[in-house]
């Protein structure tokens, strides 16, 4: 990786799901003093950013996702000045930080959705979200047919002050996370202010969550009035590049190259990379690599998109398997059916082959730290953690369960705090020595997680973590990974891929079931699962000098 191109183009980014990292008080809940005692994990992994799922004032109606105070932290993860400090601290390691920001949507406890309730329809106060009378007799039936995406429609009714039956108001999630109204400027002003309030705290970017959702059509039209083809009413209108333009301009205004990441869940390409436009963000997500299945046409294929489309705006790629709202990759992919999608439904608890998908799950990883680009490590990929999909339902916390009587099973599987040490839980997540004992933490993690601790796969070669650790160590110190160009190489196997980078650097990946001839080269570099009478064994990447 050249040091003259921006940091964010080839960075490393480490994500941390707060309640699940570390627990610093010993309350079975992770938090910021958990997540400061285990920096020096993320500084060893080699990583250089890590990014903060929602730490702010909240009920916690959806972990977090729903936000009644952006500039301030939640008691149940510690305070501001805390926050301030790991920041510092992460810097003085060589790690940039990026947080959560959640603009499509805030906690129904927010004192302005609290004052909108109050202030009554066609109110200043209630302009800022999504207020309109029902339909129907009495205005009994929801404003229009849009769904939300924890279960049942997107609209619930108010009682209002009189304690009449009165307006409905849009959530797309769970009706404690009212949509904010963007075609309100009290909104973008607002949003702006919290920007810079956090750039000014020393943040070094911000993921942006449900990037594409903020700006609604005009007239909140129902679905089925939509014709087909055309872009969703709820998602990627054009108007939401107006707001990601102005929040650049401020980006911009600070020193030391601050970013945006967004979650961008459009299918079109040619839409998507729109956002990443040189005055708008500076990455997006890039989901159709996370939900390919475990195939090299199908990989080949949306590396080919990818790059292809990035290349037109001259933005960096991303690469991610895994992050805490999709089933980890290592069930993924050791499954029949390899691919993602968002129904969890069809697939959750149907039979899973965990060296299978610990096999392909080395080889991805080699992967996505050869192509170019930027690449996200959601935490426990870098130890081989699986979905866990037995959690008590008395247990299970996340809205898309309850919201749909549990037939949604959920995300909290991905979610599961990981284990640090000792042999049993909870494995040092509350802290070192406290294995066996202590406060069980707000998931269980399996006992079978003794054998993939951080203390039991450090300094073992075989390990994922170790694999981890000198994947990202030689990503770092070669000039041709990270952003820069690729050139496929031709290959006799319909389930190889293999392309060059810069400096002599060849990766090849075994798709196929059966071993695989290595082309011509000088040294093996790093290989994800050995080799088989000098041949590439089936699922299995290594990254050759020639």
């Amino acid at each position: 990786m050249t040091d003259a191109s921006p940091w964010w183009r080839s960075a490393a980014i480490y994500q941390i799901y707060p309640r699940s990292y570390a627990d610093g008080n010993a309350d079975g809940v992770g938090d910021i003093a958990g997540i400061r005692s285990r920096l020096a994990h993320l500084r060893d992994l080699g990583v250089d950013a890590l990014w903060i799922s929602p730490w702010y004032v909240s009920p916690m109606a959806d972990a977090g996702y729903d936000v009644a105070d952006y500039r301030d932290i939640d008691p149940l993860f510690g305070t501001l000045r805390e926050a301030e400090e790991l920041i510092a601290q992460a810097h003085s390691l060589g790690l940039r930080v990026i947080v959560d920001l959640v603009p499509n949507h805030c906690s129904d406890q927010h004192p302005w959705f609290q004052a909108a309730l109050t202030a009554g329809p066609g109110s200043p106060e209630r302009s800022r979200f999504h207020f309109r009378p029902g339909r129907g007799e009495s205005g009994a039936l929801p404003p229009n047919d849009w769904p939300s995406h924890f279960g049942g429609p997107a609209w619930q009714r108010v009682t209002e002050a009189d304690g009449t039956p009165g307006e409905w108001y849009l959530h797309l999630f769970a009706p404690g996370q009212p949509d904010f109204n963007w075609d309100s400027p009290a909104v973008r002003a607002e949003f702006e202010s919290i920007l810079r309030f956090w750039f000014d705290r020393g943040v070094d970017g911000f993921r942006i969550d449900v990037a594409d959702n903020l700006v609604k059509h005009p007239g909140l039209p129902d679905l089925a009035a939509i014709p087909e083809g055309a872009p969703s009413p709820v998602s990627d209108q054009d108007g939401v590049h107006e707001v990601y333009r102005a929040w650049r301009r401020i980006a911009d205004s600070y020193d030391g190259e601050r970013i945006f990441v967004g979650e961008l869940w459009v299918a079109d390409r040619q839409r998507f990379i729109r956002y990443l436009r040189a005055d708008e963000l500076h990455t997006g997500f890039n989901f159709p690599f996370l939900q390919a299945e475990w195939s090299a046409e199908r990989m080949r294929a949306v590396i080919d998109d990818t790059l292809a489309g990035h290349t037109q705006i001259g933005a960096p790629a991303t690469w991610v398997l895994s992050n805490h709202d999709t089933t980890r990759h290592v069930t993924r992919y050791g499954r029949a059916d390899s691919g993602y999608g968002f129904d969890r439904r069809r697939l959750h608890g149907t039979p899973v082959d965990l060296p299978t998908g610990t096999r392909r799950a080395r080889a991805a990883a080699l992967l996505t730290m050869a192509l170019p680009g930027c690449v996200y490590v959601y935490q426990g990929d870098e130890l081989g953690l699986w979905e866990v999909e037995d959690i008590p339902e008395h247990l299970i916390q996340d809205p898309a369960f309850h919201g749909t009587d549990g037939a949604d099973p959920g995300r909290d599987g991905c979610r599961v705090p990981i284990p640090w040490e000792g042999d049993a839980p909870p494995f040092g997540f509350n802290g070192p020595d406290t294995h066996g004992d202590g406060t069980e933490p707000w998931l269980p993690q399996p006992a079978v997680w003794k054998e993939y601790t951080v203390a039991a796969q450090t300094g073992d070669p075989d390990s994922m973590l170790e694999l981890y650790r000198r994947a990202l160590r030689l990503r770092r110190a070669e000039p041709g990974l990270g952003d820069g160009p690729m050139r496929w190489l031709p290959t006799d196997d319909d389930g190889v891929l293999a392309f060059t980078r810069p400096g002599g650097l060849t990766c090849v990946v075994n798709f196929s079931r059966r071993p695989v001839e290595l082309p011509p080269h000088e040294a093996v570099l790093l290989s994800s699962n050995g080799f088989d009478e000098g041949r590439l064994p089936p699922d299995s990447t290594v990254w050759l000098r020639t």
